[in-house]
């Protein structure tokens, strides 16, 4: 099928884990009364918690995750594509993954990806971040094979790295990700402007659930969930930062036909960086 019917899930999740699953599990069954084949909800759907102390004691390992958990039953119980944009996931090694999930209409698990790019930032207003000192980065980017087309992956962040989502192109992916919790701040400046970017660019369609509003652990984030076409058009989106749902019929032709239009991904070539002075020259000055 050429064709798919795609649903970003737009949430203000807390600190409670149990909460967070059931507003994820309330959305993604309005998404596949809609018609949704393929849901995707923002990043740290499981929880959100700033204190690293206070993340520690309301997360599990990738198979006690409550979140993960929920979403394997409803791909499974609703015949859906269910992509948890990402969870905190405790490894063996007292760090944490940014982990993303695919799983399929059958329940099975499809793909892992764990977000390679850590927040690490100061912005205005003593606004700081240092997702490193909690979080351990990804190592791999990741294209899964769908009966619909390619999917490539990315978490919120990853956004800001054209690279990774020329790879994925490269790799074939026609559908790209980028599941978030953009601070309102940088979200007001840059998000609609960065998730139009990467899909006219790539000549792909791009989905980006977002977390919106003012959460329990005091961050604020900006909402605005999306879906964007090859063109760069908005087809979906969830105006504001209140839960909502954007929907909108993906027809993946339209990447072949973007990328025969604008065939950057066919044109690009290698080069060198050669760095050279502008300043004017010792001899030239002293005449």
């Amino acid at each position: 099928m050429s064709k798919l019917v795609a649903a970003a899930l737009q949430m203000r999740s807390g600190t409670e884990p149990e909460a967070n699953a059931d507003a994820f599990e309330a959305l993604v069954r309005e998404a596949a009364g809609q018609g949704a084949q393929y849901v995707q909800s923002p990043e740290m759907t499981g929880v959100l918690v700033r204190s690293r102390e206070d993340l520690a004691s309301r997360i599990a390992g990738e198979r006690g995750a409550l979140v993960v958990d929920r979403a394997q039953a409803l791909a499974r119980e609703l015949s859906i594509f269910v992509h948890l944009g990402s969870t905190a996931v405790a490894l063996d090694n007292g760090r944490v993954a940014n982990r993303a999930f695919l799983f399929a209409p059958d329940g099975q698990l499809v793909i892992t990806y764990d977000k390679l790019h850590m927040f690490d930032v100061d912005l205005d207003n003593g606004e700081s971040w240092r997702e490193s000192a909690t979080y351990a980065p990804g190592e791999r980017a990741v294209v899964a094979d769908l009966p619909f087309g390619r999917l490539g992956f990315a978490i919120c962040y990853d956004l800001r790295f054209p690279q990774l989502f020329r790879a994925l192109a490269r790799a074939e992916a026609q559908v790209l990700t980028a599941p978030a919790a953009f601070t309102r701040q940088t979200g007001e400046a840059h998000w609609h402007v960065l998730v139009r970017s990467r899909a006219i660019e790539n000549g792909a369609f791009m989905i980006s659930a977002a977390q919106g509003g003012l959460h329990e652990d005091g961050r604020e984030t900006y909402g605005h969930s999306l879906i964007v076409d090859p063109w760069g058009r908005v087809l979906a989106e969830v105006d504001g930062d209140a839960p909502g749902i954007a929907i909108a019929e993906l027809d993946l032709d339209q990447v072949a036909a973007a990328r025969a239009k604008i065939p950057n991904l066919k044109n690009a070539r290698d080069f060198s960086v050669a760095r050279v002075s502008g300043g004017v020259s010792a001899e030239r000055k002293a005449s």
